[in-house]
């Protein structure tokens, strides 16, 4: 590796950060292994958390694409010193989406018993509102009309089919991103800042006409009675949030270790004006998808947020916009407080546990029904999905040859950002 201060800098993934990550993963892994030996309610628990983690590790990666893609799509030069942590991000988002994939697998084959109207029925860990044997067959006593009716949506064949295509095409454009900006490196010329730009536009289209219905297919059909037009933009917000506190993180995780000091206050000023914007977006999507609908009181509709209002959530669903919505105004509203490095740190570590606070109301009260609350399986799943996600990132950095794209064409308007 050359010094810090060469602009062909390697990063190299050693020390704590290594270290810390294979242990958060240990942590993970005996959790998880801990949620299935206890059986019952724990087995509902893990999977439930396995499912909300895994999704939320295939998100924050999808955001990385997702920044590099409007960066090239907008032309914008003042990110070209860092994207390579975007980059590293989107190499991870194959593997998060193999995870997710066998996580809901497991959840949509494994059954387990439950009593239901005081009769017992078998029924899946996951999903088990419209994978229940019955559900959709006319005449069976499980028959229920208005899952019938989404029949064409709701089953395993379309279900598995959206899952492979959307995850596989957005992982292919997170690599072809990535390996484009290395090109480029060897190359030079122009060529392949054309065809990133060219990518990032497809990507976009393609990513904006079929994120909700990722978002329908994954998270909202865990209650599939209700239904929300607005939850796959309110999904998108969480996910761009958590994505671009954990750039900003990882910004100022790396200058502290003394690479990219060719960055300065003014990119994470940046970055803390995106971060401060679009929670103010989510706080939006948000307060009207909520507001409207207890507005309307319409019972098939308005069950959803009553489920987040019984004792064991409400606490949870108030605390949840004071995080993601309070927190940023009051932390981050002034310039000055975006050009603080300390309290940057903090916010982003702030907002990533709100998200996964957001992800927890959207994924458990629909799937725990009984000793709901906090345990062992949220902290130590958390834990080892954050180890997993740290490790895997970071080696992904570490495989690039320089740490900043040094022939991208808006290099230079990058080193000289200032606002």
């Amino acid at each position: 590796m050359k010094t810090h201060n060469s602009i062909e800098e390697r990063f190299q993934f050693t020390g704590n950060a290594k270290t810390i990550s294979l242990v958060a993963i240990v942590i993970g892994v005996i959790a998880i292994a801990f949620g299935f030996i206890l059986g019952g309610e724990h087995v509902q628990r893990t999977y439930s958390n396995l499912l909300l983690m895994s999704y939320y590790f295939v998100c924050v990666c999808l955001a990385g694409v997702f920044f590099c893609a409007y960066q090239y799509a907008a032309q914008a030069g003042w990110s070209a010193a860092f994207i390579r942590i975007p980059q590293a991000m989107a190499r991870v988002l194959p593997i998060a989406s193999v995870i997710l994939i066998i996580i809901v697998t497991f959840g949509l084959f494994t059954e387990h018993e439950v009593v239901e109207h005081g009769k017992k029925e078998m029924v899946p860990y996951l999903y088990a509102h419209w994978a229940t044997h019955g559900l959709t067959v006319v005449g069976s006593e499980n028959f229920d009309p208005i899952i019938a009716g989404k029949a064409a949506f709701l089953n395993i064949k379309f279900f598995y089919g959206m899952l492979i295509i959307l995850l596989g095409a957005y992982s292919y454009f997170g690599l072809a991103l990535a390996k484009c900006s290395e090109s480029e490196d060897t190359e030079g010329g122009m060529s392949n800042y054309d065809k990133s730009f060219k990518l990032s536009c497809i990507f976009l289209v393609i990513f904006g006409f079929t994120f909700p219905i990722f978002a329908f297919g994954v998270i909202m059909s865990l209650e599939a009675h209700w239904f929300s037009t607005m939850f796959g933009w309110y999904n998108l917000a969480a996910m761009h949030v958590s994505g671009l506190a954990v750039i900003a993180l990882l910004i100022i995780y790396l200058q502290k270790k003394g690479y990219m000091s060719w960055l300065h206050i003014d990119h994470l000023h940046s970055m803390g004006k995106l971060i401060f914007g679009f929670s103010i977006f989510w706080t939006y999507v948000w307060f009207a998808q909520f507001f409207l609908t207890w507005y309307a009181n319409i019972p098939e509709e308005s069950v959803y947020f009553y489920k987040r209002w019984e004792p064991e959530y409400k606490f949870w669903f108030w605390l949840n916009i004071v995080i993601n919505f309070v927190a940023p105004v009051l932390l981050l509203m002034s310039r000055d407080a975006k050009r603080i490095m300390s309290r940057m740190m903090w916010v982003c570590i702030l907002l990533i546990a709100g998200h996964w606070l957001d992800y927890y109301l959207m994924v458990m009260p629909g799937t725990v029904v009984e000793h709901r609350g906090f345990s062992v399986e949220e902290v130590g799943i958390f834990l080892g999905f954050s180890g997993l996600f740290t490790f895997l990132t970071l080696n992904a950095l570490s495989k690039f040859s320089s740490i900043v794209p040094k022939k991208h064409p808006f290099l230079q308007e990058s080193l000289h950002h200032h606002i």
